[in-house]
């Protein structure tokens, strides 16, 4: 987004909950928004000065309203297995996956990132806005699953025990835990993201080395004694790290990515820019490109949902998109005039123009240097090259359909 996000009316009723970094975000004079339920920092000086330094350098990103959920017990592999789309008990220890979290037909509840830390243990990550929705999930699923599941209430944790992320489970059925609010989740995103990392001395005992670190992979470590979770996961289209610690390292742990990372180009970065650079990876956002609504074959996620597992929740998800549901596709633009979400796509090679789409994500991009937007039209008009217009404010702007991602980093 170029503009801070609308206010989040699901959560209009409620205080918003703030970031263990809120002091460090208020001291560096960020501006704030209601995202998913929590106050989060938007910006700190410049959209666009933040932009471009995760895609030359890099940038610092407060994520901790993610939602985390510890899934354990000698069951757990196969119990994801039935509640998420993806193959999760074949995964090795060490990797990391995406996957959707569906109903019976199909429908996107929301899109995580599943970790196993262990043969028996599993982490997963969600999205701010859904993590009641996705614990209700997780719930009933336990509940149902052909495998022994049950959803217990949080366990008491003991101050100075090993990180509980990576202790092997001694149960035989599925626990699942909602540890959202012991944990603080920062990003480091760019092409100097690692150097970063290997800059902060407070950072050590990191297994696998970060050489070593593949993407998609997550690796365990140490900052300042506190237990460090180390994924090179992220979502910006740039190489990078999403960090976990114990919710009271949060703050030394911002202070020392910055204090060795300014040096090297790093600054704080806000939602914008998150959301303007992961518009031109492509990549999509739940509330506008997924939905209830929206199936894995029209967000072009079909390669998350494994259909060759026996039983899962969404089985019944068609694999492809009928010939009547709207398909997402990038759309690209000249001038400086960007369709935003809600705007019509219109067919002009039709008499009248008739509406054929929606965008459900668009800015100028800062990196291209002209519009981008993300929209579901008639599979007929999905092919690249198609070209078709958005409606911006009564004045159609010409928009070819484009290959995604919009911007791919080379190296």
């Amino acid at each position: 987004m170029s503009h801070p996000a609308p206010p989040d009316t699901a959560h209009a009723d409620t205080e918003p909950k703030r970031s263990p970094l809120q002091d460090r975000h208020v001291a560096l004079g960020a501006a704030f928004t209601d995202f998913g339920g929590w106050q989060m920092p938007v910006r700190y000086a410049s959209d666009l000065a933040e932009h471009h330094a995760v895609r030359q350098a890099a940038g610092l990103f407060d994520i901790s309203h993610m939602a985390e959920f510890l899934v354990t017990g000698e069951p757990s592999g196969a119990f994801l297995d039935y509640a998420l789309s993806g193959d999760h008990s074949g995964m090795r220890v060490g990797k990391a996956k995406y996957s959707l979290v569906l109903t019976e037909d199909g429908g996107i509840v929301d899109d995580v990132i599943v970790y196993r830390t262990a043969e028996d243990r599993y982490l997963v990550i969600a999205n701010a806005g859904n993590r009641d929705a996705v614990a209700a999930a997780l719930r009933l699923r336990a509940a149902r699953a052909p495998v022994a599941a049950s959803f217990l209430a949080p366990r008491e944790r003991r101050e100075g025990t090993a990180f509980f992320l990576f202790v092997p489970g001694v149960s035989d059925t599925a626990q699942i835990e909602d540890v959202t609010d012991q944990l603080a989740l920062v990003a480091v995103q760019g092409p100097a993201a690692r150097e970063v990392l290997e800059a902060t001395p407070e950072i050590g005992e990191v297994t696998p080395a970060f050489s070593e670190l593949g993407y998609y992979a997550w690796a365990a470590g140490s900052f300042s004694g506190e237990p460090l979770f180390i994924a090179r996961t992220g979502y910006t289209g740039e190489d990078g790290f999403e960090l976990l610690v114990p919710h009271r390292a949060a703050g030394a742990l911002w202070d020392a990515l910055l204090a060795a990372g300014t040096p090297l180009g790093l600054v704080p970065a806000g939602l914008a820019a998150r959301d303007t650079l992961r518009l031109e990876a492509g990549m999509p956002l739940y509330g506008h490109e997924l939905s209830l609504q929206t199936t894995p074959a029209q967000a072009g996620l079909g390669r998350s949902v494994a259909h060759g597992k026996p039983d899962f929740v969404g089985k019944r998800a068609p694999q492809a998109s009928d010939a009547d549901s709207r398909v997402l596709v990038g759309l690209v633009s000249e001038g400086r005039r960007a369709g935003r979400a809600g705007y019509a796509v219109v067919d002009p090679a039709v008499d009248g123009a008739p509406v054929v789409g929606e965008v459900t994500s668009g800015a100028l991009s800062p990196t291209l240097g002209h519009p981008i937007a993300l929209a579901y039209v008639e599979p007929a008009l999905a092919a690249p090259g198609t070209e078709l217009a958005i409606d911006v404010r009564g004045t159609l702007i010409p928009a070819s359909v484009t290959t995604l991602p919009f911007y791919r980093r080379t190296t």
